[in-house]
């Protein structure tokens, strides 16, 4: 499947697909996610989740020409990322490619569901173009663009994925493998973006002071039961 010199990474070494996001958001959100294991839930968080929880509510339809599948599961095994698109839409096209189980030929566009409204940043298109990438690698065919879908404005924004895009997004990866391989939290400068992270209390106390916030954690924890 792999041509030769193509650098495959070791399924136990893949990365999750969400963390582009969370990467492009801040370097230092992702570590404390994906590799120190911190999570703290806001309400940002709360309703994204609630949006996604409802778009992938039925595992999916045919509309005539149009298949609808949710929560497909996908990875790259050459980009060392795995995880999962909201919905996938698939276009009845001569030009697409074969689905088991399914007559004809598929055009596949991937759509994620994101609260609130669109971003001036790229952070959510890095993330669906993430998703191509691994759904261009699973089945063989080229995907020119997906769409976001705003759960406060009700509308859907298309993005094109451009050499540029896909650039951005292999390069993200790879600097996260390189975090991931050493084990590294980056230290980052705080801004007023801090104040829109679910991470934000466990990360400012620990930030200039403490080699990562769990050991931050794990000493407030000794001291509270220490003896007195």
């Amino acid at each position: 499947m792999y041509g030769h010199g193509v650098t495959v990474y070791p399924e136990e070494e893949w990365l999750m697909l969400s963390g582009i996001q969370h990467f492009s958001f801040c370097r230092r959100q992702w570590a404390l996610i994906h590799l120190e294991q911190l999570w703290a839930e806001n309400l940002r968080t709360t309703e994204g989740s609630l949006l996604h929880e409802k778009a992938h509510e039925a595992g999916g339809e045919k509309r005539g020409d149009l298949l609808i599948l949710r929560d497909l599961r996908i990875f790259s095994a050459t980009l060392g990322v795995s995880g999962a698109c909201d919905v996938v839409e698939f276009y009845a096209d001569e030009a697409g490619v074969p689905l088991a189980g399914r007559e004809g030929h598929w055009r596949p566009y991937p759509v994620e569901y994101k609260r609130g409204r669109a971003k001036e940043n790229d952070a959510d298109r890095l993330q669906l173009c993430g998703q191509a990438l691994c759904l261009e690698e699973m089945l063989g065919c080229p995907i020119a663009a997906g769409a976001l879908f705003y759960g406060e404005t009700r509308r859907r924004e298309e993005v094109l994925f451009t050499p540029e895009l896909r650039a951005q997004v292999k390069a993200m990866l790879q600097e996260m493998h390189g975090y991931a391989q050493r084990g590294y939290t980056p230290k980052v400068k705080p801004g007023r973006f801090c104040n829109a992270c679910s991470l934000k209390e466990l990360c400012l106390p620990a930030l200039l002071r403490k080699p990562s916030a769990r050991a931050y954690i794990q000493q407030a924890l000794e001291e509270e039961v220490a003896p007195k």
